[in-house]
């Protein structure tokens, strides 16, 4: 078998700024902060580059009109006969400074040497008193090459012609200008580059020691097990505040649903007793005294507490719904026209009305009345009323179903002629597990408590009235639908 390939180490710098090989934090930071370094490190160079050029323009403008003062002042004190000497011309063309172009004139006898192509500085440009004047021009040669100069013109009486005047015109080009601005910006690179390395590597450090404040938060929610206290505010820096109350939230929420659940468990608990206890009687009833009559009886018994706490499971299952914080996210408020919702409801629970002996009637505007709301919820909240008046009311009594726009809102009522709740306890018919104390029939104290929390969830009101006839009346109260629909 072939060896296995060796594992390639990763550079130190990504080892230290990515430990995991995953996203971090620091590494971000890091890299926020480095890209405009190096973009800093370039300006500065730019800025260098400039400040260097602009010095050795200043160095060399300055050397070129010393030397063509020097040299005119030279030659104002020969006899120069219409030419000059061979020593002024060996300065001329051999300076060590590297003039490649000159020019020297007279006033009398015209151009005595140098490049005829340069123009001296114009008369309204240049002194008269020996002061040199600096310009900038374009030469080009007898082979159409073309030059950037940058010349110093000199005009000096001619101390052997009082008549005449000496014109002394120096140029050179921007070569040596420009290289000597590079040599300052290649000595400046490195101290900069330097400087921009330890800036880095200090604030390499100062992201290291920053991110250990996070270390005490991170160890105190490493001790949890099963606290969903809140972090608080006490060690947590600013900068992650967002973070940890984002987190509380979802703390909070957690606790919602496992107190949800807990609540659910004691309810089932408190409300499938009874009716477990009774079941476990009435079989070892049958069993005691196997007769055929005792049997029979037990049997119904039997069938009537089933009966009891499958009833009391699905209402114990719809208040938990109800409360749920998920619902709202899963099945979002729309747009609905109760006008058209609640007779549809309605047709469905006619035959246990006729069951019931109750008389099932409706009562609502021809037009549209929308709302905002969650037809399973309604649904859900429509029935329980119509079960607790079909439950209560009694043989024989009329249950009607209204819908009437208010100043505050659609109302929702559902009235029955029945025997009624007594003042005192009206208020508390919203309660879990709250019955009426005298009253006979069966219940499991929920379907009103259903009622209350999805009217919640749609943001009404419910109130619990004494009935026109005697009996209950409940009305639900949506406030105005949020989105506008035409009724056309």
């Amino acid at each position: 078998m072939s060896a296995p390939a060796p594992r390639l180490e990763q550079p130190w710098l990504y080892r230290m700024l990515e430990p995991d090989g995953r996203a971090s934090l620091r590494r971000r930071l890091l890299s926020s902060l480095l890209v405009p370094l190096m973009v800093l490190l370039v300006i500065e160079s730019l800025v260098t580059y400039g400040g260097a050029l602009i010095y050795s323009n200043h160095v060399h403008d300055r050397d070129l009109a010393d030397d063509a003062t020097t040299l005119a002042q030279m030659l104002s004190q020969e006899d120069l006969g219409g030419q000059i000497s061979p020593q002024a011309r060996f300065l001329l063309e051999y300076a060590p400074e590297g003039h490649n172009y000159f020019n020297v004139s007279s006033q009398r006898h015209g151009l005595l040497a140098g490049t005829a192509e340069l123009k001296p500085a114009p008369l309204s440009g240049a002194t008269e008193d020996g002061e040199p004047q600096m310009y900038s021009t374009t030469l080009y040669t007898p082979t159409q090459k073309r030059r950037e100069l940058r010349a110093a013109t000199v005009r000096i009486p001619n101390l052997h012609d009082p008549s005449d005047q000496l014109t002394v015109t120096m140029a050179e080009t921007f070569h040596d200008r420009h290289q000597r601005a590079r040599e300052i910006l290649l000595l400046s690179i490195p101290a900069q580059a330097i400087l921009i390395a330890s800036v880095f590597m200090l604030v390499l450090y100062g992201v290291r020691v920053g991110l250990r404040q996070l270390d005490p938060l991170t160890a105190r929610l490493a001790s949890r097990e099963h606290d969903l206290a809140p972090i608080g505010d006490a060690d947590v820096p600013v900068e992650i505040l967002p973070l940890t109350r984002t987190i509380d939230g979802l703390f909070a929420r957690q606790r919602g649903m496992l107190a949800l659940q807990e609540r659910f468990i004691a309810d089932a608990a408190h409300q499938l007793k009874t009716p477990l206890a009774g079941l476990r009687v009435h079989v070892e009833r049958a069993q005691a005294n196997p007769t055929p009559e005792t049997v029979t009886d037990a049997l119904q018994h039997i069938l009537r507490l089933t009966q009891r706490a499958s009833r009391t499971s699905s209402q114990l299952l719809a208040l938990t719904r109800a409360q749920s914080p998920e619902l709202n996210d899963s099945s979002p408020l729309c747009l609905l026209d109760l006008a058209q919702l609640v007779p549809d409801l309605l047709g469905m629970r006619v035959h246990d009305a006729i069951a019931a002996g109750v008389d099932l009637g409706y009562e609502g505007p021809e037009g549209h009345v929308w709302i905002d709301g969650d037809r399973i919820s309604l649904q859900e909240l429509l029935d329980n009323l119509i079960d607790n008046s079909l439950r209560y009311a009694g043989r024989d009594s009329v249950l009607t179903v209204s819908l009437a726009a208010q100043a505050d809102g659609t109302c929702l009522a559902v009235e029955d002629n029945g025997p009624g709740v007594p003042p005192a306890f009206l208020e508390r018919l919203g309660e879990r597990f709250f019955r009426v104390p005298g009253i006979t029939e069966e219940g499991t104290g929920l379907g009103l408590a259903i009622v209350q929390r999805i009217a919640e969830r749609h943001h009404a009101q419910v109130r619990y009235l004494a009935g026109n006839s005697g009996g209950l009346r409940v009305e639900i109260v949506f406030p105005p639908a949020r989105t506008s629909r035409s009724t056309g």
